[in-house]
């Protein structure tokens, strides 16, 4: 389904436009109908863009290309008026089509089609489908900061992720300590979940780094990486148990 706009401002322009939607073979769903440059700015600017756009070029206060001096807009749009002399104009800034009025059922028709041939992506149902198949991407390295001095860190070097006085920091697997700029909830959606496991609000750890893994009070898990030497010592909480072994016997 595409989800449209309609910027017009002529309330029969408006129903006719309606009724040549609803006779489409091409399920439509109208967003928004909108009459000025004012009106579409404020709603172009405060809503997710939509598939495409119907615009009328002259509208109750101005023409509408000064919403293109006033919105980031990238959407496809099919022009509907009765002037002509706006067709080049029109072809500079997202145009799909540009009918003239009365609109054409079959050049209506032919514009959708159009809009759907050379805009794929702008599908709603094809953008779900692509997002779900596209593997998720998580960093391979961490730009940090050590006193004037920047170093990128190989995600493989590192042994831990921990908090500490309220700070955050990296352990690499040369036992240098970093300060970096992410909390462990952010560093936890950006590391690949195969490697790195979150044993409890403290620690973030490589599985590639433990040393050994020891029976603790509480049927708790007590975990020992090759470098660190830590403040604390890394305890896998009781509600994390289980999926830490899971995760340790893939």
């Amino acid at each position: 389904m595409i989800k449209l706009v309609m910027i017009e401002d002529e309330q029969p322009a408006i129903d006719k436009m309606r009724y040549l939607l609803a006779q489409q073979s091409q399920p439509t769903e109208l967003l928004a109908q909108l009459g000025s440059v004012e009106e579409a700015v404020n709603w172009l600017n405060s809503h997710p863009a939509p598939d495409l756009i119907l615009m009328d070029i002259q509208l109750s206060d101005g023409i509408c290309f000064e919403i293109f001096e006033s919105v980031n807009l990238t959407t496809p749009v099919i022009f509907t008026t009765a002037y002509d002399e706006y067709a080049i104009r029109a072809f500079k800034v997202n145009s799909v089509d540009y009918l003239l009025k009365p609109v054409d059922p079959e050049m209506l028709a032919q514009a959708l089609n159009k809009f759907k041939l050379h805009f794929p992506a702008y599908n709603s149902q094809n953008i779900s489908q692509v997002m779900t198949q596209l593997p998720p991407m998580y960093k391979s390295r961490f730009l940090v900061k050590t006193g004037l001095h920047f170093k990128s860190v190989p995600v493989t070097a590192i042994e831990s992720f921990f908090v500490q006085q309220r700070s955050v920091f990296l352990l690499t697997d040369e036992g240098k300590t970093m300060d970096i700029d992410y909390s462990l909830d952010q560093l936890e959606k950006m590391v690949n979940p195969n490697d790195f496991f979150r044993v409890n609000r403290n620690f973030l750890i490589n599985i590639q780094h433990i040393k050994d893994m020891i029976g603790y009070s509480g049927n708790r898990i007590k975990v020992k990486m090759e470098v660190g030497t830590y403040d604390e010592p890394i305890i896998v909480s009781r509600e994390k148990v289980a999926p830490f072994k899971q995760w340790m016997d893939r």
